[in-house]
């Protein structure tokens, strides 16, 4: 028993990676299957990175931890986040991700430490992060509405920036833009569970396929502007307007944060700039029934 115990969870590299934590005064933080550090660290001297400034580390040893990583990585230049994507077992999953300053550090990093030895016969893979930003929500109902989805969204998940729903040969979907690849893929694992348990819905949740210059975009599958330029409207043709949208209105529904009235009949989720946590819906929605026909989906 103990033998295993040691073989899965590592507990030497563990407790060395404690003495590590503690001397250093490095805070790691433990959420949703990844360990984080910094984003940014207690200590930061410059603006939040943008686009290009993520790298992708894989063929990590399952044993392998952030008192290894982190000085390796932070040896190129200062480390704004390092998350550590690990197992309940106490293992890594084998990657992980660095983000720095600037596009130059991070390609920096690339340069040299692709190909790295860890340990013999060790080799890191390090390569450019597609820090993907977008999901793509499925088989919603038909009377969904673009900026009632939004306050939904806003209030189950953190970072939602857009929403744009679209009608496709076969289904309702909707395509949500977050402000990071972190808050995107913390809403992946949660959305399609939140709505079966607060509204009876089963949506699915994917990743929002990256479209190649090259590539010609369909209809259906309209995505947003570069999160690097300023938001603008989004056309939307006519097929697509009389199957899922509805002419604009000023239903009961609209919150105070985007320009309606509150509703008074009924309670809805909350909306706001600032996220609600899913706790805290979840907490709502027992207080008060939600029925599909008051679900602000459709507002």
């Amino acid at each position: 028993m103990e033998r295993t115990q040691s073989k899965v969870l590592h507990l030497e590299r563990t407790q060395a990676l404690e003495t590590w934590a503690q001397s250093t005064k490095t805070k790691l933080t433990q959420v949703n299957g990844q360990r984080k550090y910094g984003g940014p660290p207690e200590v930061w001297d410059g603006p939040t990175p943008g686009a290009h400034c993520e790298v992708f580390i894989s063929q990590i040893p399952r044993d392998t931890y952030e008192d290894q990583l982190i000085p390796l990585f932070s040896s190129v230049g200062p480390l704004w986040e390092f998350r550590l994507m690990m197992n309940f077992s106490g293992e890594n999953r084998g990657f992980a991700y660095a983000k720095y300053a600037s596009p130059a550090v991070a390609a920096e990093a690339i340069r040299l430490l692709h190909g790295h030895m860890l340990e013999p016969g060790v080799f890191l893979q390090v390569s450019r992060s597609t820090e993907k930003r977008q999901l793509r929500v499925g088989h919603l109902p038909a009377s969904t509405r673009q900026q009632g989805l939004l306050q939904v969204l806003r209030g189950l998940a953190q970072g939602v920036e857009r929403v744009c729903v679209t009608a496709g040969p076969e289904e309702v979907s909707a395509i949500v833009a977050f402000s990071s690849h972190y808050a995107a893929s913390m809403a992946k694992k949660m959305l399609a569970e939140a709505f079966k348990k607060l509204f009876g819905l089963t949506v699915s949740v994917q990743w929002q396929p990256t479209v190649k210059p090259d590539e010609p975009v369909a209809r259906h599958n309209l995505s947003f502007p570069s999160p690097l330029k300023p938001p603008r409207l989004i056309y939307y043709p006519p097929q697509l307007e009389t199957q899922a949208l509805h002419p604009p209105s000023r239903p009961p529904g609209f919150c105070r944060a985007v320009g309606g009235p509150t509703a008074s009949q009924h309670r809805h989720l909350p909306c706001s700039s600032t996220a609600a946590s899913p706790l805290m819906v979840v907490r709502n929605a027992r207080e008060t029934t939600t029925t599909l026909d008051q679900m602000d989906l459709t507002t």
